[in-house]
């Protein structure tokens, strides 16, 4: 048992888990967490499938995480306990008793007499202590009498306050690491999602995509409603910095897309050797619209928001922003095809139609709009009231421990041939010249006693 006391008390122990911890969390801060094993692979590689295996991707979810985080709430409760015993001592059940050279050892001392009574000299020192806020006690011993004044008790225990706050921290993480949840939720406007782990559901009312002159993106809005048994409860417009939270969950507003599945495509279409000739037809993919005053239909069979073509020669998207957005069309006259092949948005001279049969019509992708989703984070982290009542502890056991310094003086008076002699000892656990000042004034205010 002591061994293991000795083991589980050691700074060194406490030193290396901080360390491995410190160094944990910040490979968890470079690594993204709770993504899909099969995306740490894209992204990776064969070392994804490392980090997949070494639950880094997972990290404050991890077995050996948690374990670490425990062992050190183990090393804090012994090392605590350990010294929490003598301080309670100390401070509750204290020896007032003392020797008078057991006060002429103490750093900031001093010794002298009065020609007053041992009584009057004690109310003197006594009221002088009392109005420094100081707490007395008194005992007497073989006709000696004995004052302990201590004041700023709690300064003592600042460090123990400070581990309490580290338990509940630790507390905080170990229930947020087993217990919380973040989970990506895509909506379309107007659907209906539950909220994995809740009793309500959310909808997307609306969702507007905001911009800057220059046409970056200014900011992202989602309206989402709340609803309990299908009945709304909370509406609420949800933005960057600006989360809905609701029964322990918060919502973030995490990205944005566009439903590129059924894509409305506006075509110009203009004649080569008539410059005034202009139609504008909008169309949904796949819908075959007839020319107004021509006997050709027009479809678009393919929508690309980035085209790009491949190694393999394929046709592709490099990602879902429109960045070159590009079609692929077909005219036909009656079941006769006459012409197939893509124009561009942004190259509109860059055509690839390729005729079937002679025609003097010239094709422009000018407009094209989809519906675009909401990807709104939901995330459950019941510890994190833990959490923060454990950093108020630190920070008020870090105020007692470095700004209240425990401050303690010893008192030994003796009366002998009608005078009253009297040992003075003190110490303070930090501030110790502001300590010294005041024990100066307390000797001086003693040697004006009358």
């Amino acid at each position: 048992m002591k061994s293991f006391i000795e083991f589980f008390s050691s700074v060194k122990l406490a030193i290396v888990l901080l360390i491995i911890i410190t160094v944990s969390s910040t490979l968890g801060t470079f690594i993204p967490q709770m993504r899909s094993p099969e995306e740490y692979v894209a992204r990776y590689g064969q070392l994804g499938n490392l980090l997949n295996g070494l639950q880094l991707t997972r990290l404050y979810k991890s077995w050996w995480f948690v374990f670490l985080l425990f062992l050190f709430a183990l090393n804090i409760i012994v090392c605590t306990l350990k010294r929490l015993s003598p301080k309670l001592k100390k401070a509750f059940k204290p020896r007032i008793a003392i020797e008078e050279k057991e006060a002429a050892v103490l750093k900031i001392k001093e010794k002298l007499k009065n020609s007053l009574s041992l009584a009057v000299t004690k109310e003197g020192l006594k009221k002088e202590l009392s109005s420094r806020h100081y707490r007395l006690r008194e005992t007497e011993k073989e006709n000696k009498t004995f004052l302990l004044a201590r004041k700023r008790i709690l300064g003592w225990f600042g460090a123990d306050i400070v581990h309490l706050g580290l338990l509940t921290i630790i507390a905080g993480g170990i229930i947020s690491g087993i217990g919380g949840f973040r989970r990506s939720l895509t909506f379309s406007e107007g659907s209906l999602l539950d909220v994995p782990r809740a009793e309500f559901k959310l909808r997307l009312e609306k969702f507007e995509t905001e911009f800057y002159p220059n046409g970056a993106v200014k900011d992202w809005k989602s309206t989402l409603t709340v609803l309990e048994k299908d009945n709304p409860v909370l509406k609420k417009v949800v933005e960057v910095n600006h989360p809905l939270s609701y029964k322990g969950f918060v919502f973030y507003q995490s990205g944005y897309g566009w439903n590129w599945t059924n894509p409305s495509v506006e075509i110009w279409v203009k004649k080569k050797d008539d410059p005034s000739f202009l139609k504008k037809t909008e169309l949904k993919l796949r819908q075959r619209v007839r020319l107004e005053g021509e006997d050709i239909d027009v479809a678009v069979l393919q929508f690309i928001p980035d085209f790009v073509i491949g190694e393999k020669g394929q046709i592709t998207t490099r990602s879902l922003e429109p960045n070159n957005p590009a079609a692929f069309i077909e005219g036909w006259q009656a079941e006769e095809k006459i012409f197939s092949g893509w124009i561009f948005a942004r190259f509109p001279d860059f055509d690839r139609i390729h005729s079937e049969k002679e025609t003097d019509l010239a094709f422009e992708l000018k407009n094209f709009k989809a519906g675009q989703y909401s990807v709104i984070q939901a995330s459950r982290d019941p510890g994190v009231n833990f959490i923060w009542v454990g950093c108020t502890l630190t920070m008020v056991g870090l105020f007692f421990a470095f700004y209240w310094p425990t401050r303690e003086i010893k008192a030994v008076l003796e009366e002998a041939q009608n005078k009253t002699g009297i040992t003075l000892g003190g110490l303070a656990t930090k501030s110790r010249d502001a300590f010294r000042s005041e024990f100066e004034k307390i000797t001086t205010s003693l040697r004006r006693l009358k």
